[in-house]
């Protein structure tokens, strides 16, 4: 049952009329009422009475005379009963929306779907009120118990790639591991350095993407996100156009789009799939607008198909007496469950959305997504985070304003090595992911700032594992807690790892499959 914040926001309700709508009767009722000819009101102006808050949660204030009056007069009650909470067996409960929160998500809405503004955080305000949060935890619960191989293979049935197109795996031990990422041979195990002659990202203006917001699942989705404390930030982000990858080239083209347009369409489909599997809901509504088929999934011009980088970083430890010979630390995390992506999955870090921080074309290198992450999500920068308040340094990634780790690396070329080991879309969500490995071979580093090396809240664990402990690592390989892009970029890291390694190295054989 609604529960409503105001007598007012039920009165209108009860009318069967919208805020829009009943602002629309009050002018006629004015014109018609020669005495309460000044009580105008706006639509705007009545969503903020309707809702009992004024703009950012601050307190209503006064009401004018002249719109007190046309109010009374068309309900027959004191502005003061209007602006109470109704009487009911139970107190109504207020819950506002943290607006800072899901900041720039309310604005896109409204312009997308034509409403006046503070119109979609009016409706999702309305719609938390609702919320089950105990019902969205069991949800979640649910939703985990699905494996990442279960939704992998359901996903390779819905979609069955062909031709030169197939789902990435491995081979090891006994035991074969298909992640949901599509693929083709010669865009896994590049070995591709990340410097400039070989990234190649033009950055162009397009139309927007195809394809209709559905508005109730938006408004869902942002009452949800209230509803857990998610983050979700409406910064730009690139579109993938057209890709070559290849061994020594890693080119793209791109376009700048809005974050908030994919949380609100595409991001939907992992939660809709996922249930479905989970046996809460047998259609795919949304899946089967956006993504219908594999000659969707491939037509990249005429979706939105956002993404990411992520990479297996590797860190050069000396030898140990407790731990035993030198070798690499390997890091990976467990995502939180405020994050919007892979929440309470495991994935390496760093790991980011493909996004500009403040040069759009400079930033399209995809080298230049790991640099700012590996700030953020290791090194503990929190003014390179766009989802902890705005961006207002012109040049966050300055050497000058570097931590203390990074600028260190930064300082000696050969420090700090980053490759593309591969490429994919993911049939998860459509989402292009481009792996990456990033190595310090360095102790030095280890030494001195390993103290440094800490997760930020996108994380709820920061786990590492030695590259010279096979066992714990082929363990790792196969636990379904991966995210499969996660998954995806740790198996063509420690492939490409064993290459380079040397006697810090010793994995499991992994033997790659695209099928």
């Amino acid at each position: 049952m609604r529960t409503f914040r105001t007598v007012l926001e039920q009165k209108i309700k009860e009318r069967r009329q919208s805020i829009e709508e009943f602002a629309e009767f009050t002018e006629v009722f004015a014109r018609q009422h020669k005495e309460l000819k000044l009580g105008t009101v706006s639509a705007r102006h009545l969503q903020r009475l309707a809702s009992g808050v004024g703009p950012k949660g601050r307190p209503l204030g006064e009401v004018r005379p002249a719109t007190a009056r046309l109010l009374e007069k068309i309900f027959d009650l004191s502005i003061e009963e209007l602006l109470s909470p109704p009487r009911s067996e139970e107190p109504a409960v207020r819950v506002e929306v943290d607006v800072d929160r899901l900041g720039g998500a309310f604005d896109w809405l409204d312009a997308r779907v034509g409403w006046l503004p503070e119109s979609s955080q009016w409706e999702v305000t309305s719609r938390l009120a609702s919320v089950d949060t105990d019902a969205l935890h069991d949800r979640m619960v649910r939703r985990a118990r699905v494996g990442r191989s279960q939704l992998a293979r359901a996903l390779g049935e819905y979609y069955d790639p062909a031709d030169e197109y197939g789902l990435y795996g491995v081979r090891v031990e006994d035991r074969e591991l298909v992640t949901s990422i599509v693929t083709r041979s010669e865009w896994v195990d590049l070995s591709t350095p990340l410097v400039p002659e070989n990234e190649r990202f033009d950055l162009v203006t397009t139309s927007a993407a195809g394809g209709d917001v559905d508005v109730r699942y938006a408004v869902n989705r942002l009452a949800e996100a209230a509803a857990l404390d998610v983050r979700m930030t409406d910064l730009p982000i690139y579109r993938l156009l057209d890709v070559t990858v290849q061994s020594g080239e890693v080119s793209s083209t791109v376009t700048l789009s809005s974050f908030a347009e994919y949380a609100l369409s595409m991001d939907l489909l992992e939660g809709e799939f996922v249930d479905s599997l989970a046996g809460q809901r047998g259609k795919l509504p949304l899946r089967d607008r956006y993504l219908p088929d594999m000659a969707a999934v491939l037509d990249l011009p005429r979706r939105l198909c956002a993404g990411g980088t992520l990479a297996l970083c590797a860190i050069a430890r000396p030898a140990d007496p407790y731990r035993g010979p030198a070798d690499f630390a390997l890091l990976v995390q467990e995502r939180s469950a405020t994050v919007l992506n892979g929440a309470r999955r495991l994935s390496v870090i760093p790991k980011a959305f493909h996004q500009p921080l403040k040069d759009s074309r400079a930033d399209a290198r995809i080298s230049a997504t790991l640099l700012r992450e590996m700030e953020e999500e290791l090194f503990g920068r929190a003014e390179v985070d766009g989802t902890v308040g705005g961006h207002r340094l012109a040049a966050p990634m300055h050497p000058s304003r570097l931590s203390e780790p990074m600028r260190w690396l930064m300082e000696v070329d050969g420090r700090l090595r980053m490759e593309c080991t591969g490429f994919g879309l993911n049939l998860v969500s459509g989402n292009y992911e481009f792996a990456g490995l990033v190595v310090i071979d360095d102790e030095e580093f280890w030494t001195r700032f390993g103290g440094h090396v800490e997760a930020n809240w996108e994380a709820v664990g920061l786990r590492v594992y030695s590259s010279l402990d096979a066992d714990l690592v082929g363990e790792l390989v196969a636990d379904e807690s991966w995210s499969n892009e996660g998954l995806f970029a740790f198996l063509l890291g420690l492939r490409r790892l064993s290459e380079l390694g040397g006697e810090r190295v010793r994995l499991p054989k992994l033997t790659a499959t695209v099928r």
